[in-house]
């Protein structure tokens, strides 16, 4: 990373109500966006048994389950490649409220599709077609809303504006987590497997749809404004230059999200069927856990972005990767041998994953802003393809000779977040 580019509306007034209320939509959108994208994970044991042939092994199935939810990561670079370079070109706002179009859509027809039993091997591959669909939908998601509030607020609040939005977006797993708790109190598994299932999809495809219609209140972001006032966008392909001439920036906000894709696939999406397959807890009691540990990532995602915004990104780092290192090891050491214990120390270490609220906040920060979305868009989502796309397979094929496996994964992240914030740290006492 060469530089640190300064956010443009560097002015010490505090954030006003146009700010909040563009915080709070923006928020709300991505929490239901999210929420789309994420629903398939808590009910990944039942649709691998709806949508898989019944005969294969059991772990064969999981395997190939969270293939198709892995299939939304790698879709992500093009689908946000292709909306960063629109949304560098004709505006954030545009491209921001596409993404939940492409999203809804896809989750509402999930919701419809007939199973293994009544088509066969039609099934699964209709259901990869659409989580294609919604992976591209998620790669302009993320990284737009992150540039769209970091652009919308003063420069000394751009960490809270992002860990704010990140807490939206670990509110949608929130949302999924309820929802897939209630189902499964409310309904016996034979109704869950019958028709039940079906229902947090179509309820997302109407969420998705809430969401499109909120937008239309959002305004496009002075920054961009201002930049077409002054016909300063790009001149060439944006990610053309940004490959060209960004290319520290490129590899640390990769480094990152790597760092971000660990902590959430593992410690929140895929930890709660692992407990249940590892340890034998019963579904409600991991999901009611889950519940809290996001509760508690939301509020960290916020604690982040106010630290980060104080004391600069390498401390900030450094304290949290180490925080996250030591409360998701002895998590996962613990609940092996004492579950009583499982709702106090998911909920520490949902609160530690709340580091990623900090990561927005060096990816907004590291390009220019002509090129800004498409060089976090492309960093952000390679690496998210490569890492969280391949981490459920990882960790679930490395369980089979280590039960640790998850623990081992996310410290070993740690270690290497830690580094960068080593490295951050001395970057930004040199740029002084």
């Amino acid at each position: 990373m060469t530089t640190l580019h300064p956010l443009e509306d560097s002015s010490p007034r505090p954030l006003n109500g146009q700010d909040y209320r563009t915080l709070a939509l923006a928020a709300l959108g991505g929490a239901l966006e999210f929420y789309d994208f994420v629903i398939f994970v808590f009910f990944a044991l039942i649709i691998g048994k709806l949508f898989f042939p019944p005969d294969i092994p059991d772990w064969l199935r999981q395997f190939q389950t969270f293939g198709i939810f892995a299939a939304g990561y790698l879709a992500r670079p093009l689908g946000g490649i292709v909306m960063a370079h629109f949304g560098d070109k004709l505006g954030r706002k545009r491209m921001f409220t596409l993404s939940i179009v492409l999203m809804a859509v896809p989750t509402l027809l999930m919701g419809m599709l007939p199973t293994y039993a009544s088509i066969g091997i039609a099934a699964p591959l209709a259901l990869l077609a659409l989580r294609i669909l919604q992976g591209a939908a998620i790669g302009g998601e993320v990284p737009g809303a992150w540039v769209f509030v970091a652009e919308h607020v003063p420069a000394r609040h751009t960490g809270y504006a992002c860990g704010t939005l990140t807490a939206g977006l670990t509110a949608g797993i929130l949302l999924g987590s309820l929802l897939a708790t209630l189902i499964n109190s409310s309904f016996s598994p034979t109704q869950i497997a019958n028709w039940a299932w079906r229902l947090p999809f179509l309820i997302g495809g109407i969420f998705g749809l809430l969401a499109m219609y909120l937008r239309q209140w959002l305004q496009e972001t002075p920054v961009f404004a201002e930049m077409q006032a002054r016909k300063a966008l790009a001149e060439t392909l944006p990610l053309k230059t940004v490959l060209q001439q960004h290319k520290p920036a490129v590899m640390v906000s990769m480094l990152l999200t790597w760092l971000l894709s660990a902590a959430i696939v593992v410690v929140i999406l895929m930890t709660p069927t692992y407990l249940q397959k590892q340890f034998g807890m019963a579904a409600t009691t991991t999901l009611k856990a889950n519940s809290l540990a996001i509760i508690a990532l939301t509020a960290g995602c916020i604690l982040a972005g106010r630290i980060i915004d104080r004391l600069g990104s390498g401390l900030t780092f450094i304290a949290g990767c180490l925080l996250l290192g030591l409360s998701s090891h002895h998590f996962y050491t613990t609940v092996t041998h004492d579950a009583s214990q499982l709702y106090a120390l998911y909920a520490l270490t949902g609160l530690s994953v709340g580091i990623v609220g900090a990561v927005p906040y060096v990816m907004v920060r590291a390009f220019p802003p002509a090129i800004r979305f498409s060089g976090l868009s492309f960093s952000y989502n390679v690496s998210y393809a490569i890492f969280g796309g391949l981490t459920p397979m990882v960790v679930t094929l490395w369980q089979q000779h280590d039960p640790l496996a998850p623990a081992r994964y996310v410290l070993s992240l740690c270690l290497m977040g830690m580094a960068l914030g080593v490295y951050l740290l001395w970057h930004e006492r040199r740029q002084r």
